[in-house]
């Protein structure tokens, strides 16, 4: 299959060089076209399947690994709305450190800086949950319950500390959690794809299904 990019329409603009004349055009690809999932595929798991990056496999290795195609990485992007991939997708251990270490300043704050405070999980003696753990709470939070087996009421500070090097690899451990679109759908997103990225006659900027162009009018101050 050809790559994402390849299926994106075209647009063509009037030329704004200084040495342009009234009718060229620049063409460029239409990016307010955007691929995406139907919502009947996307808010139903049953068409995909887990998965979780290893490493520093791209979305381009993840493709090849699932539907023997590269240039499906755009799939792996829509089907978890990755958007921005700098900030959405895993990053390495190597390049985690040096991106956090400049975040925070220093290696020592990334290590020994305290983020926040979460709860550890607290039970009775009958083994009910009073407090859930991984809940953000300030580094004073309390509980006051009613210990049965030494028969009074006790104050308990459960909360630990975590480094912003935990809260941060935390969010990166969890973006390698993602979903897949299972194989034996693909073509029905790809017909999808080309439906959407294909124009429609009846505009006035219609040229083809593949291009528009846009109006020829030049404004002068």
């Amino acid at each position: 299959m050809s790559n994402y990019f390849s299926e994106v329409p075209d647009f063509e603009y009037v030329s704004r060089l200084p040495d342009a004349k009234i009718s060229d055009y620049i063409t460029v690809k239409n990016l307010f076209r955007r691929g995406f999932l139907r919502e009947d595929i996307f808010q139903d798991l049953t068409f995909f399947t887990k998965y979780q990056i290893r490493g520093d496999d791209r979305p381009d290795n993840v493709a090849f690994e699932i539907y023997q195609d590269s240039s499906l990485d755009w799939l792996v992007l829509i089907a978890n709305n990755v958007i921005n991939i700098q900030n959405e997708w895993p990053i390495s251990n190597s390049v985690f450190d040096d991106l956090m270490t400049d975040k925070y300043e220093s290696y020592e704050n990334l290590i020994g800086g305290i983020h926040h405070y979460e709860t550890i999980e607290v039970k009775d003696a009958s083994g009910v949950v009073i407090v859930k753990a991984g809940l953000q709470v300030e580094s004073n939070y309390s509980v006051i319950f009613f210990d049965e087996r030494a028969n009074e009421l006790k104050t308990i500070t459960p909360t630990i500390p975590v480094t912003n090097y935990e809260y941060e690899q935390k969010i990166n451990e969890g973006k390698r959690n993602i979903y897949l679109l299972k194989p034996k759908y693909v073509q029905v997103v790809r017909d999808d794809l080309e439906d959407l990225m294909t124009y429609e006659e009846g505009s006035t900027q219609y040229v083809s299904e593949t291009l528009k162009r846009a109006e020829n009018i030049r404004l002068y101050q």
